[in-house]
């Protein structure tokens, strides 16, 4: 198999693209490919508003093409999925969005899935995704923990996200839940155990998705701007 899949986090926060990676490691064996977690230099500590998505979008296709020559695939570990249509005219790779991963995976899991979101501010950019996916009569709901990115460590935030991912099944019918951010990996297990329903780390979702990318040989179609 070999080959390498190249998993950025587009915010600038070491701690967190060392969680994911962390998180990674059910996903890597002995004949597969290498998993790199880069950290995006150029992006903000944390990205929870939409101009931050924006903002990152250059630097990050900049990351890719760099990468482009010794990668087989890229995972985009951010829930906004920010800059992935752009990314994917950036290289001939698989490159694999997060959200998109997440709920994809939801879909095959569960009838109806809710969203552990940071902030408030999130959940708008959530609703707006899953809308624009087609997909809204499988969406239970999406609620916030209240806390940012760089905040996601710790029991406390554990508790948080057990709280509100019970209110999503409790009051919402939600039977299979998402974590909304990247920097949430640590806390998968211990919701699961918890709550009782899958619950699916996006990082984690995407990653299984470009192995199976590399497995079964896929490529992409060109994609080249219109002009």
């Amino acid at each position: 198999m070999a080959g390498r899949i190249v998993v950025i986090n587009p915010n600038s926060t070491q701690a967190v693209t060392d969680g994911i990676d962390e998180a990674l490691t059910p996903l890597r064996f002995a004949d597969g490919p290498v998993i790199d977690c880069l950290t995006l230099a150029e992006g903000p500590p944390g990205i929870e508003s939409q101009r931050h998505v924006d903002g990152v979008v250059g630097p990050l296709c900049g990351l890719i093409e760099r990468e482009d020559n010794r990668a087989d695939a890229f995972v985009i570990a951010c829930f906004s999925d920010p800059g992935l249509h752009s990314a994917r005219e950036s290289t001939r790779a698989p490159v694999l969005g997060i959200s998109e991963s997440a709920i994809t995976t939801a879909l095959s899991l569960g009838d109806r899935f809710g969203i552990i979101a940071i902030l408030p501010t999130s959940i708008t950019r959530h609703r707006r995704y899953v809308r624009q996916m087609g997909l809204a009569d499988r969406f239970a709901g999406d609620l916030a923990i209240g806390v940012g990115v760089t905040g996601l460590a710790g029991d406390q935030v554990a508790d948080r996200m057990t709280g509100v991912g019970q209110a999503l099944i409790d009051d919402h019918d939600a039977d299979v839940l998402i974590m909304g951010c990247a920097g949430m990996a640590q806390h998968r297990s211990v919701l699961e155990e918890r709550l009782g329903v899958p619950v699916i780390d996006p990082t984690q979702a995407a990653t299984a998705q470009a192995l199976a990318a590399l497995r079964l040989g896929w490529r992409t179609a060109p994609r080249t701007p219109a002009g």
